[in-house]
């Protein structure tokens, strides 16, 4: 006999406050009705709602109507306190990582549902969790801890084509990158330009009103990119030695790289579950962005699913801009590799079931490739995990930042950026100076200090950078 689920949403359309209420329904629900069907169910739910009193006695439905007759926002949201000691965790290249972001994770290893974490080298602060931070709970997702910019990725495409090529064909280079890239607040495709995948048919899509409002938004930025951090770029790829998992001799190739995440979609789907994390899990004031949800409630188990359909989403944008860059230039791929961040997955540790988030932070299991970018003008990294138990199976997601975009633009001329990128032999095509490569830690220095983390299977230098033309962050 298959189980009878009632969706969060529908709790909500017949008078469900938000609150312990619709998650005790929920498993009230699935474990006691098999043979009703789900409109005589959200009837007799609407009943309870409307007076509890009369089913506080009832051996099924009580533990609803206890709930229901306190106050469903206030009284049942007491604030959780923070365990007295954190958990210990792992720091690895301490001295190059500020106070600030030491600090937020201190406070994250105290959180009740906290069992480990690591810091990441590159890692800098955040709002919650710092970027670079990696936590593991149980059973709890912390949607700050996940991040706004949900499923951001890397995705790397190594042609056949010899460097000697792109250096005699620049112009067209640089031509189709222009043509193939959208980048920014708002932007996107529309007409006959406009992106299809099948991302778009999921049926996550229609499993909320509020997701599904957010369709015709996805549909538009499908196959673009975000502002600040984010870009397309060509560049120079050398493999020191035969890769045979990968296929690829020793030598030096064409290979385009991107970074971008989940757009507008991602974006407002973070900060309608941050805020109502917030309105539900009361934690004290220095850890007020670390909110989260249970999973086996209705809020944490509608995140759960929004963040994967962004995580996917995500990718879609990349597969998009990938494939139309690839038939405009038309090399053959040698490999493709891709691996995202911003995310939180189930994963075991030391026996259980934990949700793992990554904050700006690799997945770096055992033989599981990543690519860790420096900034416009350092090496990015081509590696395959080592599965480092200490750092939760994690690495740096790239160099990470020394200075904020305000410090960067007021210390940061652009005659002094464009003397960097004239050295290093790089074209830009768009950025503010946010984004100028000083405002980056020395990605040597980072790679130094997870070595234990990862091993480097090939060096990327970029050549030709795209990114937002006016520096944009929002979406």
């Amino acid at each position: 006999m298959n189980k009878l689920k009632i969706k969060g949403e529908e709790l909500r359309s017949v008078g469900f406050p938000e609150g312990k209420a619709i998650g005790i329904a929920m498993k009230v629900i699935e474990r006691n009705y098999e043979e009703l069907n789900r409109g005589d169910v959200l009837a007799l739910l609407a009943g309870v709602v409307q007076d509890p009193e009369k089913f506080l006695n009832d051996d099924i439905l009580g533990s609803i109507a206890k709930v229901l007759i306190v106050d469903p926002m206030e009284n049942e949201f007491p604030v959780i306190p923070l365990k007295e000691f954190g958990e210990a965790y792992s720091i690895f290249g301490p001295e190059n990582i500020e106070q600030g972001a030491i600090d937020q994770m201190e406070v994250a290893m105290k959180l009740p549902v906290t069992v480990a974490g690591a810091l990441m080298p590159d890692a800098h602060q955040g709002y919650g969790l710092p970027i670079g931070g990696v936590l593991a709970t149980k059973n709890a997702i912390i949607p700050y801890g996940v991040g706004v910019d949900i499923g951001c990725r890397m995705a790397l495409s190594i042609y056949d084509i010899p460097e000697k090529h792109f250096y005699e064909n620049e112009s067209k280079y640089k031509r189709e990158l222009i043509a193939w890239t959208k980048f920014g607040a708002g932007n996107g495709w529309d007409g006959k330009f406009k992106a299809e995948h099948e991302i778009l048919d999921s049926a996550e899509f229609n499993m909320t009103p509020f997701i599904n409002n957010l369709k015709d938004k996805a549909v538009h930025q499908l196959g673009s990119s975000g502002g600040g951090n984010h870009f397309v770029e060509f560049g120079i790829i050398e493999f020191e030695n035969d890769d045979t998992k990968l296929n690829i001799k020793r030598g030096k190739y064409l290979a385009l790289l991107t970074h971008s995440g989940s757009r507008g979609f991602g974006a407002t789907v973070a900060s309608h579950y941050t805020k109502l994390a917030k309105e539900i899990c009361k934690l004290p004031s220095e850890a007020v962005n670390l909110a989260y949800l249970d999973l086996n409630s209705a809020e944490g188990h509608e995140y759960w699913l929004a963040m994967n359909l962004a995580g996917d989403y995500a990718s879609a944008c990349h597969e998009v801009i990938h494939e139309r860059i690839n038939r405009a230039i038309g090399g053959q791929v040698l490999a493709k590799v891709e691996n995202h961040h911003n995310f939180a997955w189930k994963e075991v540790w030391k026996g259980e079931e934990v949700i793992v988030h990554r904050k700006g932070a690799t997945p770096a299991s055992k033989d599981v490739m990543g690519i860790i970018p420096g900034s416009m003008t350092a090496p990015g990294f081509l590696v395959r995990g080592k599965g480092e138990a200490s750092a939760i199976n994690s690495a740096s997601h790239g160099a990470g930042r020394q200075m904020s975009r305000t410090k960067a633009i007021k210390n940061i001329s652009n005659a002094e950026m464009q003397k960097v990128l004239k050295d290093h032999g790089v074209t830009l095509i768009g950025a503010g100076l946010d984004e100028a490569p000083m405002a980056y830690k020395n990605i040597e220095t980072v790679m130094a200090a997870q070595k234990d983390l990862v091993d480097v299977v090939a060096r990327f230098t970029p050549k030709m950078v795209r990114m937002a033309d006016d520096g944009s962050r929002e979406d």
